[in-house]
């Protein structure tokens, strides 16, 4: 498998667990849609909103807030965990693709 296809794999991974977890893409992007660059952007985005969420939701637990139960804390915070390690990954993967590419013009 191409450094390219593994990259291509890793990022339809990414939208359907952005899908099934119920985050949808980012509003706005700062490059042209559709481009490599662009959907690093919304993938970066929503892993920082899950992220962000889960923290916010684990504090309102931790405040004692009413309508906030433990369960759903534990789950956003692992959907969190689940979207950074798949980054992380992501991440790897094209460091891993550059190393190689810059291997070739040796």
């Amino acid at each position: 498998m191409s450094p390219m296809n593994a990259i291509e794999s890793v990022l339809q991974q990414m939208r359907a667990t952005a899908l099934a977890s119920g985050m949808g893409p980012a509003t706005s992007a700062p490059t042209g849609a559709g481009s490599f660059a662009a959907e690093l952007q919304r993938s970066l985005a929503n892993i920082s909103g899950a992220q962000q969420q889960a923290y916010a939701q684990a504090e309102s637990f931790e405040l004692g807030k009413p309508g906030v139960a433990l369960n759903d804390v534990m789950v956003d915070l692992q959907k969190a965990n689940v979207a950074f390690q798949t980054g992380l990954q992501v991440r790897n993967r094209l460091v891993t693709a550059y190393q190689e590419i810059m291997g070739m013009q040796a």
